[in-house]
């Protein structure tokens, strides 16, 4: 434990898309493996206030804390890797940075003075690099500086931390630039060119690296080590080869063989130990080493993009692993769903989920895949926009009530079996303005639901507007489909069942977002394992 808490700068030169993330989370497993208290955060230069606005084929899923805060996918890296939930304070943009800026100056607490990028900005930035410092809960932070240095939108930040080297004294930071080393086929060799001109890039703003993490697709050899230690002015233990590794777990694992912990160690003047990885290496067995096989047709509208996705793909193959099952996930795009080309698409599935989403493209699709893995007992899962098509559904093929609709798609539909949360109503904001963050939820004891969390109260995170309507509960039940899952404090619905059907369940919450390494999500586990007993009685 140290007294005064170390701080770790994570930047990226040459291209953007080389792992900071992955890199800082698994640096950070190695150290809280050998027993130090540790936490990660992402500082984002674009200029939104968070990534909730943001379209997911720009920016990939957008992932929600306990406390609400819609934040950078990254978060969701830190927090199975590590198994310690995120916060507000891990995630900052500068629209934030600038948002708070501005707001003291408009109420005058600069006392007339002009404000400025230095030092207003970089002393903002400076503030809540250390928030989680000051908290007295971490012995180590670690501060991944989102995009690419050279960038001009990164440039406040770079100056922070150049400040702050000066401000904490020495062995209190640690600069780790990740960078590329490519190789070209034509030359048959690697290049150590780009990452010297981005050292050198990262020096004209008067920070040094103490470490060059060199992302490659081909071993790093003693010469090439020793060329960048010479040029980037870095010690050569301190070049760390990182190389294109077969999934993102085993990455703590190459960054031992390295050394990469011990070098950090030594620059923070803080005791080196061997850390207790038994936890991690049993599960990264288990992922590699499955005794079956199942494959699970994802649906959704951005299924191109992997990382719209993210959590509910790491989700798999956390309880994959607990199964020993490979989870083989084939994205369907639910916009070419049709009742023509269901059965080609999800005929040979042995398990469906339904994504969240927003909007009305690609619904009807959704719609056709829940009734068709309903009526053949296909084990499904529908998560949050997922869980409302498998009601829709239900309402229409069912109930019979043909134009059933959510308000989201069709405002003037006379049979609103999902409407809009009476809390959003007066909303205006489209930015943090959800129904957000860690809510309770109490089940039904002869459920699914019951059977899978071996508990009647739960916490789930959630990112919504809209909700079943509780004015055709009893018609469901009716009929079949079941609310097992409430809030007790609003009685919304949390979870529907079809218990008829060998697993049918709909969720309005994400559990994607709590699956970890340590603690792979039961949702999940069950689902998987649902999967598996359906392809083996095929």
């Amino acid at each position: 434990m140290t007294t005064n808490p170390k701080y770790i700068f994570v930047t990226g030169g040459v291209s953007s898309s080389l792992g900071k993330g992955i890199i800082a989370a698994s640096l950070a497993k190695l150290l809280q493996a050998q027993g130090y208290r540790i936490t990660i955060q992402k500082l984002d230069p674009y200029i939104n206030i968070d990534p909730g606005t943001l379209n997911p084929y720009e920016h990939g899923e957008c992932y929600v804390t306990d406390d609400g805060a819609e934040t950078d996918l990254d978060l969701g890296h830190y927090e199975r890797f590590l198994n310690v939930p995120t916060s507000q304070a891990n995630n900052v943009t500068t629209g934030r940075i600038y948002q708070s800026v501005i707001d003291k100056e408009r109420r005058g607490e600069f006392l007339g003075k002009t404000v400025q990028v230095i030092p207003h900005i970089t002393d903002e930035i400076k503030r809540r690099i250390q928030i989680l410092g000051n908290s007295g809960d971490y012995d180590i932070v670690i501060t991944e500086i989102g995009g690419t240095v050279g960038d001009i939108e990164s440039l406040p930040y770079i100056e922070a931390v150049r400040q702050l080297e000066w401000d904490l004294g020495e062995h209190n930071t640690c600069v780790i630039h990740l960078t590329l080393v490519p190789y070209l086929s034509a030359a048959g060799e690697l290049k150590t060119k780009p990452t010297q001109h981005s050292v050198k890039t990262l020096m004209e703003s008067g920070v040094q690296a103490d470490i060059l993490v060199c992302r490659t697709e081909h071993k790093l050899n003693e010469g090439l080590k020793t060329k960048l230690a010479r040029f980037c002015n870095v010690r050569k233990e301190a070049v760390i080869e990182s190389i294109d590794a077969s999934t993102i777990y085993d990455v703590p694992n190459l960054m031992l063989e390295e050394g990469l912990d011990k070098v950090v160690l030594n620059q923070l003047q803080l005791k080196s130990d061997v850390p207790d990885l038994t936890t991690w290496n049993t599960f990264v067995k288990r992922h590699k080493n499955p005794k079956s096989e199942v494959t699970i047709g994802l649906i959704g509208k951005y299924v191109e993009l992997q990382d719209s996705y993210k959590s509910i793909l790491e989700a798999f193959i956390h309880a994959g692993a607990e199964n020993e099952v490979k989870v083989i996930v084939e994205p369907i795009h639910s916009e070419y769903l049709s009742e023509s080309n269901i059965e080609f698409k999800l005929g040979h599935l042995d398990g469906v989920l339904v994504a969240p989403g927003f909007g009305e493209r690609g619904i009807e699709g959704k719609i056709d895949a829940v009734r068709y893995v309903r009526e053949n007992n296909i084990p499904f899962l529908g998560i949050c926009l997922g869980m409302q098509m498998a009601v829709i559904e239900y309402a229409r093929n069912v109930l019979n009530l043909k134009d059933a609709n959510s308000v989201e798609m069709d405002e003037n539909t006379s049979n609103p079996v999902i409407n809009l949360m009476e809390s959003q109503k007066d909303v205006v904001n489209k930015g943090g303005t959800m129904r957000l963050g860690t809510w309770d939820c109490k089940i039904e004891k002869d459920s699914t639901a019951y059977k899978v969390y071996k508990s009647e109260l739960i916490t789930e995170r959630h990112r919504h507007r809209f909700e079943f309507n509780s004015d055709y509960k009893t018609q469901f039940e009716n009929a079949g489909l079941v609310p097992t899952g409430f809030n007790p404090d609003t009685g919304l619905v949390e979870i529907v069942e079809i218990p008829e059907n060998n697993w049918f369940v709909g969720v309005q919450y994400h559990p994607e977002y709590k699956s970890t390494v340590k603690n792979p999500h039961p949702l999940f586990v069950a689902f998987v394992a649902a999967a598996l007993k359906y392809k083996n009685k095929k």
